[in-house]
């Protein structure tokens, strides 16, 4: 187990140097909730997931959604680092003719499973998927990862509610709980807390972990879903900006691009 985090957190650094490099040689947004994402996709890729380069098209796999779309950065290099999509493809985002837009676009032979951006649809998508599995009698699970600030959206609280009716234990949300939006903290835009309360309140199962601890990660993630007949939600509490410190938990960083000493302040720190 030991071998295996530490794999893991090296990988956790060369996608969090990709991500770097994306998005200052594009200029590129979104640096930041890209950042505080990288270990939960770590643990769903590489460990999770019953996805990989030559199952995409498989109807039994599972499905990961990103609702939170501007965080397309960590996914593309997710992507690419677990080897489902290719350097030319990864290589072509933002650009003008290039491969991969700045929010996702579906496309399942690169693993870009819904097209994403505008909040609080992906919930309602993944509600979808869990009920047709469930239908066609599949074992895959489908994951929607989600920001605490696009919860404001009154569509993700339907989508809650119908997933428990229909006891789709088959589904799992992430949120990922930064606690900062793009208009400043999500305490003082929309209290949502207590969270993790509300999902039950709403029939949900629900756990709160620390989003950069891997043991945390695949220890809950082991245990889906956490009951039967209940629809999981993962209250992951990340750091936007993680791992550079100029960056961590500033709201600037959603739409701003690094400039090169940033970008090169920014290497040293993961080193």
């Amino acid at each position: 187990m030991a071998n295996d985090l530490k794999k893991y957190q090296k990988i956790a650094i060369k996608i969090r140097k990709d991500i770097l490099s994306m998005v200052f040689k594009n200029k590129a947004p979104h640096v930041g909730c890209s950042l505080g994402m990288v270990e939960i996709l770590v643990a769903l890729y590489f460990k999770v997931l019953s996805i990989n380069n030559k199952n995409l098209q498989d109807m039994n796999r599972d499905r990961f959604i990103l609702s939170k779309g501007h965080g397309c950065p960590a996914l593309y290099a997710t992507l690419f680092n677990r080897g489902i999509i290719s350097k030319k493809i990864f290589d072509g985002f933002a650009k003008n003719g290039g491969t991969l837009e700045e929010h996702p676009n579906r496309n399942l032979n690169w693993g870009i499973e819904t097209t994403s951006g505008s909040l609080g649809h992906g919930l309602s998508l993944g509600v979808g998927m869990a009920l047709a599995a469930k239908y066609d009698k599949r074992k895959s699970k489908i994951f929607v990862f989600l920001g605490d600030g696009e919860l404001d959206e009154g569509s993700n609280w339907e989508a809650i509610m119908f997933a428990a009716q229909k006891k789709l234990d088959n589904l799992v949300a992430i949120i990922d709980s930064n606690k900062l939006q793009i208009l400043g903290k999500t305490s003082e835009v929309i209290n949502l807390e207590p969270i993790e309360e509300k999902w039950k309140n709403f029939g949900w199962s629900a756990k709160t972990i620390d989003g950069h601890n891997f043991k945390e990660i695949l220890s809950v993630f082991n245990k889906i879903p956490i009951k039967q007949g209940k629809p999981t939600v993962i209250v992951a509490n990340t750091i936007k900006g993680k791992g550079i410190s100029f960056m961590e938990n500033k709201s600037c960083w959603h739409d701003k691009h690094p400039n090169e000493q940033e970008y090169k302040e920014a290497l040293k720190e993961l080193k």
